[in-house]
């Protein structure tokens, strides 16, 4: 929006990328919406003594511009939106989702809204044993905030035909840029007007203009310099640090979004043992169900197999606690990697001294590959936690301790399998790696600083891959889906979703 002096007074110009709307004769007018806005810079210029004689708005489809007449009665619809504005934010609600409005699918919020899906999600009632007391926190306390957001969720959503929502996918937020890895020892990441630079010994290697970084992994002895690392922090740029074998080992990144709100639930709800019970038994089977497909894809299990492991996952809905549920989820572990080799092509220049899962570290390539990808899995759901405003570090699944995001570890567990496994598959299968691109130490194995480069192109290939949602059946790509399911817990300790799905592949 600007303003500028004609020969009449000052006038209001907008810019938008869609067309205007046809009146009744086929002629081009302002939406409504549009002129609410305009009329609003109108508002807001008067306060500071400029009236504006008129306002134009751009379109930038029809490459013309339309008037916007400032009337008594649009100035009235700019202040009603305004007291109606004011009337939500004070009372710390935030209203009932819409229903397959068309507007949705192009507005730039839909991707933290996702109202049809948090309509789904508000349908949905949590089974909580008796003993975990959730239902008689939300019966007994309807004052509660979060009471209150559930009960105006299922009102709403009663007014439904009975249908399910139509639901279109959700546009991707916050994907497009790149991600810089620097993993060459001594290395520095500094910065020059709106470029980053990286240099080895003083020597620049790599410039790029920060606006298309979307995030930095520095593994190893990588500096950065106050400069670049104030860029980092104005543009949004996520820096996450990564030790020499791989472990995650913390991220730079701005101010969270606030989620007081949520991060109060979280707190309150994850004091509930049978709450946590519930989410737990969700999330396991869920990495269980995700286990066993991928044996169906890459292997030829046998059906003894495959049949304990549904054994296994459906007996999850009926653990009694946390150390029955683990126990389910240890026989399912125990079975699926005795079967892990069978997914693995065998290679003549290649045999993998595979003997199980082992870690602490990892003593073979495989394992190697494993716990470098986990390790990825927990840095990306960390992100993930903090963008949606959740505490990473408090989970309901895994203990919280000094420096573990127990919350990440939580949400990956079902991404295991369908992220970290398949890529360590992709890897060895494909032939882009080899035993030479591993070093093998007393302190373990690890890939060689070669040997890192086909595993991040392999894991931002898979991050990129598209995948159909179990419930909406819309496709998107694995790395929004850690979003999605982020923000569907997200609605759950607010109050405005009634139970977790986790998220499970065919």
């Amino acid at each position: 929006m600007w303003s500028r002096g004609g020969p009449d007074g000052a006038e209001i110009i907008d810019y938008k990328k869609g067309s205007a709307r046809r009146d009744n004769e086929g002629g081009r007018v302002a939406k409504e919406p549009d002129a609410v806005q305009v009329a609003a810079y109108e508002l807001l210029l008067r306060e500071h003594g400029i009236n504006a004689v008129r306002g134009w708005i751009y379109y930038a489809a029809d490459k013309r511009r339309v008037p916007v007449e400032f009337t008594e009665e649009l100035f009235d619809k700019v202040r009603k939106s305004i007291e109606e504005a004011r009337a939500v934010a004070a009372s710390g609600k935030c209203p009932p989702p819409l229903k397959n409005d068309a507007r949705c699918l192009y507005c730039s919020a839909y991707p933290i809204c996702l109202p049809n899906e948090s309509l789904w999600w508000a349908k949905r009632r949590m089974n909580v044993e008796p003993e975990g007391q959730l239902r008689f926190e939300f019966a007994e306390e309807p004052e509660d905030a979060v009471s209150d957001r559930i009960l105006e969720a299922l009102d709403f959503a009663a007014e439904s035909t009975g249908k399910e929502p139509t639901l279109q996918p959700p546009r991707p937020g916050g994907d497009e840029g790149e991600v810089l890895v620097v993993q060459t020892p001594g290395a520095q990441i500094g910065q020059r007007g709106d470029e980053l630079i990286v240099s080895v010994k003083g020597e620049s290697v790599r410039k790029i203009p920060g606006q298309q970084v979307r995030a930095i992994y520095c593994y190893g002895a990588i500096q950065l310099t106050a400069q670049a690392m104030e860029t980092c922090l104005e543009l949004g740029i996520e820096v996450a640090y990564f030790s020499p074998a791989g472990r995650f080992l913390g991220m730079l990144c701005g101010l969270p979004a606030s989620g007081v709100d949520a991060r109060r639930g979280q707190y309150r709800l994850f004091e509930l043992p049978g709450l946590r019970l519930q989410l737990a038994r969700e999330v396991i089977r869920a990495k269980i169900h995700n286990q066993r497909v991928l044996l169906m894809r890459n292997s030829d299990a046998s059906d003894r197999v495959l049949s304990l492991m549904a054994g296994f996952r459906d007996a999850t809905e009926s653990a009694g606690d946390i150390t029955e549920l683990i126990g389910f989820e240890g026989g399912a572990a125990a079975l699926y990697f005795e079967q892990f080799e069978a997914m693995l092509k065998q290679r003549a220049d290649w045999k993998f001294d595979w003997r199980g899962r082992n870690r602490r570290p990892p003593r073979d390539p495989v394992n190697a590959l494993l716990s470098l990808g986990y390790s990825m899995l927990a840095k990306e759901l960390t992100g993930v936690c903090h963008t949606v405003g959740l505490d990473p570090f408090l989970g309901f699944m895994h203990q919280p301790r000094y420096g573990r995001p127990a919350l990440a570890l939580d949400l990956m567990e079902e991404f295991r399998p369908l992220i970290a496994d398949s890529v360590a598959i992709s890897l060895i299968n494909r032939g882009e790696l080899g035993p030479e691109d591993f070093i093998k130490s007393a302190n373990g194995t690890f890939l060689t600083e070669k040997g890192r480069r086909p595993f991040w192109e392999a894991w931002f290939r898979r991050l990129d891959t598209e995948v159909s949602h179990p419930e909406f059946s819309y496709k998107m790509a694995y790395r929004r889906m850690l979003e999605v399911q982020a923000r569907q817990l997200w609605r759950f300790v607010r109050g405005e979703a009634l139970t977790y799905h986790g998220f499970t592949t065919r």
